[in-house]
């Protein structure tokens, strides 16, 4: 078996935090979101190879990373744009990885912006049971958000029916972007794309490969992040911490009040502040300051402001100076 993970947006809705970063480098902890998907492939002797789809643009951020990381599998494969508007699509990109890399083996697709609480090692002795196309689902608990994605319903653990983005939801039951496609259908990628289908949203080939097949759904009850927004990433960090707090070694905190859920990175230094909920890169300078449900890019200094539901991007300086 092989593994994709998708690394190819440009995460705009996380900007500035991402203009310079790629989002799956975003930090959960001790760990990057990619981190956690690398280990659970690390760990499955099933997959030799873990192909990391992204984009010119973060090509030689993510070279460097796979170079300096402890995991053996990922090797770097690199889509043919570096700007949103020239993308091609995800169903598209897999397409062409599949063409380029020669790939003839099953295959497992994990979006490299998900943070999932189960094994990918369930997930996939999930796929090898029922031998045919096979999601990951997750009841999110509410119809708004359910829009946001591609809607399944079951019979059983087999999918039945499949609706991307739909206007009225019937359910809650939405499918993640984690895939497992059996080798003797990756071939269907390009009848899919020939069939002027959409090339964007996975879910459209999903809802496709439903329509003219078996589909299974794997459904878990644990925790699922989505990392496309500020509040979203906010939301993984609080559930990963757990209401503690993750406060690096080489980080000064003098005089300062932490509340809960708050990770601060190296050689950042607070003074007389007040911190809730927030993330803290390094080497940010924060003073006489109260933040509230935001994050602070790396070397910023804030000086005698309070923010709420605030992006700081890196190199910034706020003061509140007369």
């Amino acid at each position: 078996m092989k593994a994709v993970v998708l690394a190819g947006g440009y995460a705009t809705r996380l900007w500035p935090i991402t203009k310079h970063r790629p989002k799956m480098f975003l930090p959960v902890g001790d760990q990057t979101v990619i981190d956690t998907i690398f280990e659970d492939l690390e760990a499955d002797d099933r997959v030799s190879e873990v192909f990391v789809s992204t984009n010119e643009r973060f090509a030689g951020a993510f070279e460097e990373y796979i170079d300096e990381s402890p995991f053996e599998k990922p090797t770097l494969s690199v889509e043919d744009t570096s700007e949103e508007d020239e993308k091609f699509g995800v169903v598209g990109a897999l397409a062409q990885l599949i063409d380029r890399e020669e790939v003839d083996e099953d295959l497992v697709v994990i979006a490299g912006d998900n943070l999932i609480s189960f094994d990918v090692g369930d997930f996939v002795d999930f796929f090898y049971e029922k031998n045919a196309p096979c999601l990951a689902a997750y009841d999110v608990g509410d119809k708004e958000l359910a829009k946001a994605y591609g809607l399944v319903e079951l019979d059983g653990d087999r999918v039945i029916n499949f609706q991307e983005k739909p206007e009225d939801p019937k359910s809650t039951l939405v499918s993640i972007a984690c895939y497992a496609i059996p080798a003797g259908d990756l071939p269907k990628f390009d009848e899919y794309l020939s069939g002027d289908n959409n090339p964007d949203e996975p879910g459209w080939f999903m809802q496709w490969l439903q329509q003219n097949g078996d589909l299974f759904a794997y459904t878990f009850d644990e925790a699922w992040f989505d990392i496309g927004t500020p509040q979203s990433y906010l939301d993984a960090v609080a559930w990963y911490l757990g209401g503690e707090n993750y406060i690096h070694e080489s980080a000064t905190l003098t005089n300062t009040e932490v509340g809960t859920n708050v990770h601060v990175m190296a050689d950042a230094v607070i003074e007389d502040s007040v911190l809730e909920e927030s993330v803290v890169f390094p080497g940010a300078v924060i003073r006489n300051a109260e933040l509230k449900n935001s994050i602070v890019d790396e070397e910023t200094h804030i000086d005698s402001l309070d923010l709420s539901n605030a992006l700081i991007g890196a190199h910034s300086r706020l003061t509140n100076e007369q």
